[in-house]
C-alpha cells in the first residue's frame, strides 16, 4: 500500500470517518494480502487500520477479530527492527494509534462484557501496555547495549553478527518496500524475487543467532530484549501485601490496571492525555522545584491539581489494593515517572487556615504515603526479573559512599584555598535560607563542558554522616573529591556492598556535548590524573559487577526527565539492575541539604535494624517522620522557623525496584 493512501486513511480515522475509511481499507487489505501474506508488516499495518475502522463503523467483534491478526506481526517487527533505526515519525505515529486503538477497544469490551473467544480483555491491554510503554526506554537500552563493551570474546562475536544482520535486513526492507511500491511498469521482479530471498535468509540467521545469544547468555538477551509478562505472572511474583499499579497515557485517553497478589485485576480508563498529565505535572512541579532562595519564595503546592490525578488515575482502581495492600508498586508512564506518586492526596482538599508556622498545614493532607509504601518500577517485567535475581551470598560491606566530586581544577584550587574545607554551596543564602543543592545549568549552552557543572561539596556531609551511621570505615567506605572519578569505580570490588551511593549531578541525553545516553558525573580526569571523560555512562555501569541491596543517587537530576527520552532514571536504573542492584534510590529535583541529610540518616538508620520489608518501609517512615516533625530548628533558640512539611522537603526521593 502507498504511503500516501495509508496516511489519507490515517487522516480519515483520526476524524472518526470510520466508514469511509473501511471502504477504502476492504480491497488494500484483500489486496496487500494476496501481495505480501498474511505475516507481512505492511498487511499488518493495513488490517491495524481497517480494525480501527471497523471499531468506528460499530462492529466492534469484527474489530477485536482484525486487531487480534494485526497486533502480534507489529509487535514483532518493531521487536526486530533496528534499534538505531527507531522508524520514521509517520510510522510510529500509525504503531502508536492501532495499539492504543486496541487497548481502548479491549476496555469498552470489558467495560460491556462483550465476549471474546481466546482473548481476556484486561490481561490481553495489560501485556500489550507494557510493550507500548517500554518501546521509547527499550530503543534507548538496546543501542547502548550495542555499544557496551563485551568482555566474553564469544558473546562479542554472535552481538555483532546478530547487529550486522539486523541492520542489512532494515536496510534491504526499506528498498525492496520502495521498489514495490513503484509503479508496475518501473518494477524489477527478478530483482525484489532475489531481495525477498535476501532478506528471508538473513531473518533465519539472525534468528539463529539470537537464539544461541539467549540459550548462552540469557542475561544478556534479557536486557536487549525482554518479553512482556502476563497478569498472572506479575501476581505470582508479588509478595503478600503488595499491588501493582501500571499506567498507560495515550494521545486520546489513558488506561490503568491493579494486579493484586490475589484476587480480580482490574482495569479503569480515564479521559486524561498524555498532553494534559504532562501538562499537570509540570504544573505541579512549580512548586517542588523552584529554585528558590528562601522559604518565602516556595510556592503553595497545588492540592487540587494532585488531587485529581489521583481521582482520574489511582480512584477507580482503589477497590483492587484499598484496605487490602499495604504496599504499592507502581509502573508510570511519561510525565508521571517525574512526580512520586506520594505528593497525590487521596481526596481534594484545601490547606486549613493558615498557621503561625510556615508550611505546617501540610501535616493534616491524606497523602497517599500515609496509606501505603511506594515503590516504583522501570515496567512491569523488571519485577518478574527482579524477583528472579538469587539472594546474595557470602558476607558484604554495609556501605561505600562516593561523592563531592571536582569538575575543573579550580573547583579543586578554591578547596585548598580553604585548607581543604567545604566552600558554600551556591545559591544559599542568609536569613531563613533554602539550601538547595546547585542544578547544573547546561541547558542554554551549545557546547557545555565537565567544567561548567557546579561543585556539591554538602554532599561530603551526607556521606560522612551516613557512613557514620552505618558503621563504615571512613577511610576505605567513603571516596571523595579527586578519587570520586571514573577509574576509581570501575577497578574497585563493587560486589561486596550492600548500600553503594552516589553523591553527585545525574546527567540526560544532551547536557554535555556530545552526550547521547544518561550519566553519572565524576571528578574530571585532568583533576584525578587518570583516563577518561569524568562520566559514568549507561554503557559503563552495565559493565560494573554489583550485588547491592540499593543504589543510592542523591543530588540533582537523578530522576529527571528533560533531556532526550526521559531516559535518565529509566536508563541508569535498568544499566544498575543488570549490574547487580535490586533497587535504586534516586531524586527528584534539586534537594533541601538540611531535610534531606536529615531524611537519608533516618533512613538508613531505619535499614540498618533490618526490617522485613526495610527499604520501601524505611523510606516511608523517615518521609513521614521528617513531615511530621519540627522542622528547621534554629540552634540558637531552639524554635522551629518552618515545618518540612510542604512536599519540596520530604518527596523528593523514589525508591525504584525491588
Amino acid at each position: 500500500m502507498a504511503g500516501g493512501d495509508m496516511d489519507w486513511a490515517h487522516a480519515l480515522l483520526k476524524k472518526n470517518r470510520g466508514a469511509d475509511a473501511k471502504v477504502m481499507l476492504e480491497p488494500l487489505l484483500a489486496e496487500n494480502t494476496k501481495i505480501y501474506g498474511e505475516r507481512n508488516a505492511v498487511t499488518a499495518y493495513v488490517r491495524g487500520f481497517y480494525a480501527i475502522a471497523l471499531d468506528k463503523s460499530g462492529a466492534r467483534p469484527q474489530a477485536l477479530s482484525e486487531f487480534a491478526k494485526a497486533i502480534p506481526v507489529l509487535i514483532e517487527q518493531a521487536r526486530n527492527s533496528s534499534a538505531t533505526d527507531s522508524g520514521s515519525v509517520r510510522q510510529t505515529r500509525r504503531l502508536t494509534l492501532i495499539l492504543e486503538s486496541y487497548l481502548d477497544l479491549l476496555a469498552k469490551a470489558k467495560a460491556a462484557g462483550l465476549a471474546t473467544p481466546g482473548i481476556d480483555p484486561v490481561a490481553e491491554s495489560f501485556r500489550l501496555a507494557d510493550i507500548a510503554r517500554g518501546s521509547e526506554v527499550q530503543r534507548a537500552m538496546s543501542a547502548s547495549a550495542a555499544r557496551t563493551t563485551i568482555s566474553d570474546p564469544v558473546l562479542a562475536d554472535l552481538a555483532r553478527r546478530e547487529q550486522d544482520a539486523r541492520r542489512r535486513i532494515s536496510a534491504l526492507s526499506d528498498i525492496l518496500q520502495s521498489m514495490q511500491a513503484a509503479p508496475p511498469a518501473q518494477q524489477l521482479p527478478s530483482v525484489i524475487a532475489q531481495m525477498r530471498k535476501d532478506v528471508e535468509g538473513l531473518t533465519k540467521e539472525r534468528g539463529d543467532l539470537k537464539a544461541q545469544i539467549e540459550k548462552g547468555f540469557p542475561d544478556y538477551a534479557e536486557l536487549i530484549d525482554p518479553k512482556p509478562v502476563s497478569t498472572a505472572q506479575v501476581q505470582a511474583a508479588l509478595r503478600a501485601g503488595e499491588t501493582m499499579i501500571s499506567i498507560y497515557l495515550g494521545e486520546d485517553a489513558s488506561f490503568v490496571w491493579a494486579v493484586p497478589k490475589s484476587g480480580a485485576v482490574v482495569m479503569a480508563s480515564s479521559p486524561l492525555t498524555m498532553a494534559q498529565v504532562g501538562k499537570t505535572v509540570e504544573h505541579i512541579r512549580k512548586a517542588l522545584d523552584p529554585s528558590a532562595s528562601s522559604i518565602n519564595d516556595i510556592p503553595a503546592f497545588d492540592l487540587a491539581a494532585a488531587g485529581t490525578l489521583y481521582e482520574q488515575l489511582l480512584k477507580p482502581v482503589e477497590s483492587a489494593w484499598k484496605g487490602k495492600s499495604q504496599s504499592l508498586l507502581i509502573v508510570p508512564h511519561g510525565p508521571l515517572g517525574q512526580l512520586p506518586f506520594a505528593v497525590l492526596p487521596t481526596s481534594i482538599v484545601a490547606l486549613t487556615a493558615k498557621s503561625a508556622l510556615p508550611f505546617e498545614g501540610y501535616k493534616s493532607v491524606p497523602w497517599l504515603i500515609r496509606q501505603a509504601t511506594l515503590t516504583q518500577l522501570p515496567s512491569v517485567t523488571a519485577l518478574t526479573t527482579l524477583r528472579k535475581t538469587p539472594l546474595p551470598r557470602g558476607e558484604r560491606r554495609m556501605y561505600l559512599g562516593i561523592g563531592d566530586p571536582f569538575f575543573s581544577k579550580a573547583q579543586e584550587r578554591e578547596f585548598l584555598q580553604e585548607g581543604g574545607q567545604k566552600v558554600a554551596a551556591a545559591g544559599t543564602t542568609r536569613g531563613i535560607p533554602v539550601h538547595l543543592r546547585s542544578a547544573p545549568k547546561t541547558e542554554n549552552v551549545d557546547s557545555a563542558e565537565l567544567a561548567l557543572l557546579p561543585r556539591l561539596p554538602d554532599t561530603e556531609d551526607e556521606l560522612m554522616e551516613i557512613g557514620k551511621t552505618l558503621g563504615a570505615d571512613m577511610a576505605k567506605d567513603v571516596i571523595l573529591h579527586k578519587n570520586a572519578n571514573e577509574v576509581t569505580v570501575k577497578t574497585m570490588n563493587l560486589a561486596d556492598r550492600r548500600i553503594v551511593h552516589f553523591a553527585t549531578h545525574g546527567l540526560v541525553p544532551g547536557e554535555l556535548n556530545g552526550l547521547s545516553q544518561p550519566a553519572l558525573a565524576l571528578t574530571a580526569p585532568e583533576v584525578a590524573g587518570v583516563e577518561g571523560d569524568g562520566l559514568l555512562t549507561m554503557d559503563e555501569i552495565l559493565a560494573l559487577k554489583l550485588n547491592a541491596d540499593w543504589v543510592v543517587l542523591s543530588a540533582c537530576n537523578t530522576a529527571s526527565g528533560d533531556g532526550a527520552g526521559h531516559e535518565a532514571v529509566s536508563g541508569l536504573g535498568r544499566a544498575f539492575f543488570y549490574a547487580g542492584a535490586r533497587a535504586l534510590l534516586v531524586s527528584n529535583w534539586p534537594v533541601d541539604s538540611v531535610a534531606a541529610r536529615l531524611l537519608m540518616t533516618d533512613l538508613f538508620k531505619r535499614y540498618a535494624t533490618g526490617a522485613p520489608t526495610a527499604k520501601a518501609d524505611s523510606l516511608r517512615l523517615a518521609m513521614l517522620d521528617l513531615m511530621d516533625g519540627p522542622g528547621s530548628v534554629l540552634p540558637s533558640t531552639g524554635k522551629s522557623e518552618y515545618a518540612y512539611a510542604h512536599p519540596l522537603f520530604w518527596a523528593p526521593f523514589v525508591l525504584v525496584g525491588d
